[in-house]
This record gives C-alpha cells, structure tokens and sequence, in this order.
C-alpha cells in the first residue's frame, strides 16, 4: 500500500498546520513536523482548524531537518517551493513519497534546494503573486499524489442523507 508523508519544516502558523493535520487524517496522510515550530502542539488554535480529526493522525515530530533526514533514510523527497523550476503536476510520484514544505515566512533552506534541483516543485502562479497559502498549497499537491495512485483506501462516492439514488 502507498503511503503519503507531508513533511512541514519549521512551520509558524498554528491554524495552517491544524487545516493540514484535517487533510492529512482525512487522507490517511503521516504528517511529519520539524521543530522549531512557531507554536506549541496544544494550542486552542491548531486543535480548533484540526476539529476533531485528531484521533485520525498519523504524527511524528523531529527536532531538526537534519534529525528528520536521519530518521527518514529510505525516503523518495520532493520539495515544493516558489524557486522550483519543475511543475508539481508534471512528477510522477512514487510510492510513499515525502511531500516537503518550508516555513510560511521564509520557505526551505536555499542549501536542500539548491542540492535537489529536479525535485524542486513549483505551483504555477502569476509573476506578481509572492506564494500560495501553505494549507492550500498542501492540499492541492497531497491530492495529485493521491490522484496518481489511484485515491487508495478513499472513499470516492458519497451517498445523500435524505435521498436514495
């Protein structure tokens, strides 16, 4: 079975990690969180975005990149990031892959970018937007990988509370 990691380095807002935590346990997604973190894992508002998924999560903390890479040896890595010169949607994902983003205010290290050129990804925007939302840039990319391998384990019909079809 494919298993999808979204992999947050250093994230600040807590209400971005929490809507990522909600994507992550409704895919069956592992969140992977790389300290230092801008907040602590008990704020109200990281549990409030999160709702009530958080017995869903799969969770795992590091306290570096460097303690993350370490512990993640086998991993297939792909960095999305403003400065990527491919297109997210033109990557053929492999399975259990590791879907990596930077800190809302500063992106990933110049130095991890610039030693993975070809699996730097980029979301096409305009020439004058600065960045994406980080909870929607996630979003969008945990379900192309999904997409590609065929949503497993995803429910992909739902039914009408008051009707039947």
């Amino acid at each position: 079975m494919s298993k999808l990691n979204i992999v947050l380095v250093e994230p600040q807002i807590p209400q971005n990690t929490g809507n990522i935590a909600r994507t992550c346990a409704a895919t069956g997604a592992s969140l992977h969180l790389v300290k230092p973190m801008g907040f602590t894992v008990d704020d109200k508002k990281l549990k409030r975005a999160g709702l009530d998924y958080w017995h869903l999560l799969d969770i795992t903390y590091y306290d570096s990149l460097q303690d993350f890479f370490s512990k993640n040896k086998d991993g297939k890595f792909f960095y999305f990031t403003t400065k990527g010169q491919h297109i997210y949607s033109d990557v053929s994902f492999p399975e259990n892959a590791y879907i990596v983003f930077g800190r809302e205010d500063a992106g990933l290290p110049e130095e991890l970018l610039k030693a993975n050129p070809d699996f730097c990804l980029r979301m096409p925007m305009i020439n004058d937007a600065r960045s994406l939302n980080l909870s929607n840039t996630v979003a969008i990319a945990a379900y192309e990988v999904l997409r590609q391998w065929g949503f497993p384990e995803l429910l992909c019909q739902g039914k009408l509370t008051k009707y039947d079809w």
